[in-house]
């Protein structure tokens, strides 16, 4: 397992904390697999009655990592990113993020598939896809203008707007919005370890009643939106705002 994705074991809350803070826990295609591997397998786990996702106390993730991506772009719907986007639509257990500093791209997107949410008041939060010359990925077409109506998710996906971790509560993308980064993390973890004690059964059952009227139609938007993706990839808009984005960092 790469030491970018730490892997802890407490008790029946399996966290998956990002662990790359050189490159601000971008995410890479082997961050992605080991990530989709862990939830399949915490899925299956009867030991495991939560999962938490994280990144430290100052940075959750700055998103995927371009050069990488550059390199080795997602070429179809078998990449581990898309790994990655299923095995967590589809895990049964509840999942809980903690979030801190940056969350950029599919940093924010990846909220919107967990159960709870706990962010500091001063994380910031951005989807600047179209300014890179790609498109919303992970469901975000779909569930930001269900959740925020058409406007304000145009000012977040078409201008790419930032938001506080604040408004990320305030919106109904985040449970709950704490003084400090350390905080977050507290009460994330807090709330994991509390479906030790909740009968599991009746909890994923719960879990899949509340998710099953979009499960079809999200797992089809994704995939459509995952192909356009790839495409926009290769595009001259793409290649020319991600080339300057690597000279500019």
């Amino acid at each position: 397992m790469t030491d970018a994705i730490q892997i802890e074991r407490e008790r029946g809350l399996l966290t998956l904390r990002l662990n790359r803070p050189d490159k601000k826990n971008a995410l890479t295609r082997a961050m992605y697999s080991h990530l989709a591997e862990a939830l399949k397998q915490a899925d299956t786990d009867p030991e495991i009655n939560a999962v938490l996702i994280t990144g430290s106390a100052e940075c959750f993730t700055a998103g995927n990592d371009i050069a990488d991506f550059i390199q080795q772009p997602p070429g179809n719907l078998d990449s581990p990113v898309f790994h990655f986007m299923l095995n967590l639509l589809e895990c049964r257990k509840p999942v809980v993020a903690a979030v801190a500093g940056a969350a950029v791209g599919i940093g924010t997107t990846l909220l919107l598939h967990c159960d709870l949410v706990y962010v500091s008041r001063d994380a910031r939060l951005r989807m600047p896809f179209v300014n890179l010359g790609l498109c919303p990925e992970f469901g975000s077409s779909l569930l930001l203008p269900r959740l925020l109506g058409h406007a304000k998710a145009a000012q977040l996906l078409l201008l790419g707007e930032g938001f506080s971790g604040e408004q990320a509560a305030e919106w109904g993308i985040a449970t709950e919005a704490l003084g400090s980064g350390e905080a977050a993390l507290a009460k994330a973890r807090e709330m994991a370890l509390r479906f030790e004690s909740l009968p599991p059964e009746a909890v994923r059952i719960s879990k899949q009643l509340m998710k099953a009227p979009d499960r079809e139609q999200l797992r089809k938007v994704i995939e459509e939106e995952g192909a356009l993706f790839t495409q926009r990839l290769r595009s001259p808009e793409a290649i020319a705002a991600l080339s300057g984005f690597i000279n500019r960092h």
